[in-house]
């Protein structure tokens, strides 16, 4: 399945849009401030974490270990959820936050696998 810009939308905030079958992350590269599109069938899962020093509450966009790359998000600090997504056969991880983790948790279960962690 490809994307396409007719999709419905199913969420979209000023950091991510969630449409049927992808995911756009919006401000992801540097220093273009260009989207990145991920379709879901690349996804093997998401790991839902608590924000903390170690899980990139205060990288608001980049890398620190060159593992995990956190599109541009000046409010990361007071998120509730830091989503880490793996990509199939990808090393780089996606660090990512929403403005409504509620939702957007809702939306996630019913297209890929979730994992949750306390740290």
């Amino acid at each position: 399945m490809e994307f396409t810009t007719e999709e419905k939308i199913l969420y979209s905030d000023k950091l991510i849009e969630i449409r049927e079958n992808a995911t756009i992350f919006r401000n992801y590269y540097f220093p273009t401030l260009s989207n990145k599109t991920v379709m879901f069938h690349e996804i093997e899962k998401i790991i839902l974490k608590k924000p903390s020093l170690k899980n990139g509450k205060f990288r608001y966009w980049g890398t620190g270990d060159f593992i995990h790359w956190f599109p541009l998000d000046n409010q990361r600090n007071k998120r509730e959820v830091i989503y880490i997504l793996f990509r199939q056969k990808k090393r780089i991880r996606i660090g990512l936050t929403v403005e409504n983790s509620q939702k957007v948790t809702g939306f996630l279960k019913e297209k890929v696998i979730i994992h949750y962690e306390n740290n």
